[in-house]
């Protein structure tokens, strides 16, 4: 159960620690996140100011909704850290991407590339109402062709909310579990952040993320915790140094 009324940090105060965010929509133009450049240069200086190391940035890639390619990302990451540097910010940044599982997705790691958090380290996510068809039998492929899942944000899946063992399930299928810290705030609800409070008590998460794509998310950070797993938490932010580059 949610603690509502004994004291809890600031999310934001367990970020100053040389934090390296793995989750975020930063890059101009490409998805729901920064519209333009002037919204990526707030966003950057954000991050910066709060105390981020580094940060690796994350486009949706999704065949019906937001149609990026590798080569498009990483042209979009290389004229935006030029335009960072002219304007005199110098936090290190890097590109991957956030991959709907969908019906396009088989094809797409099968045949070409995929950009990674790191290695053979993969962010994916799923519609947030309805498991993908054969989620399992991809999720096992995807791994055969070398690649290890990282899922985004697992607490907003509504239809592991009806069966918890579901979890257990994906966790068991190779899947890492990766925390929408803004979830611990009650950002997306009281429901989710309960859901998120389980899945840190029972230490089913590995890595944590921001999944910031607009300047309400940055003002959200300054919010206080809800949750009381503050250790568990605590950990799984220190987790992201592996991905340090």
């Amino acid at each position: 159960m949610l603690s509502f009324f004994t004291s809890k940090p600031f999310l934001v105060d367990l970020l100053t620690e040389n934090y390296v965010d793995i989750h975020s929509h930063i890059l101009p133009g490409l998805d729901d996140g920064a519209k333009n450049i002037a919204d990526t240069i707030k966003l950057t200086k954000a991050f910066k100011e709060i105390g981020f190391s580094q940060f690796i940035t994350t486009p949706h890639v999704s065949e019906h909704i937001w149609k990026n390619t590798s080569n498009v990302i990483i042209a979009n990451q290389k004229e935006t850290q030029t335009l960072l540097t002219t304007n005199n910010i110098t936090l290190p940044f890097k590109a991957a991407a956030e991959y709907l599982i969908d019906d396009h997705f088989e094809n797409l790691f099968k045949s070409e590339k995929l950009l990674t958090l790191k290695d053979n380290y993969v962010l994916v996510e799923m519609s947030f109402m309805n498991a993908p068809v054969e989620l399992y039998r991809v999720l096992f492929e995807l791994q055969v062709a070398g690649y290890i899942p990282v899922l985004a944000h697992p607490e907003r899946y509504l239809f592991c909310h009806k069966n918890f063992d579901e979890y257990t399930k994906l966790k068991k299928a190779g899947c890492l579990f990766q925390l929408n810290l803004l979830a611990v705030t009650g950002h997306y609800g009281n429901t989710i952040a309960g859901i998120a409070e389980k899945l840190l008590k029972q230490g089913m998460y590995d890595f944590s993320g921001t999944d910031v794509h607009h300047k309400i998310h940055i003002e959200r950070l300054n919010q206080k915790i809800k949750v009381d797993s503050i250790g568990a938490l605590k950990e799984i932010i220190a987790n992201n140094q592996f991905f340090k580059f």
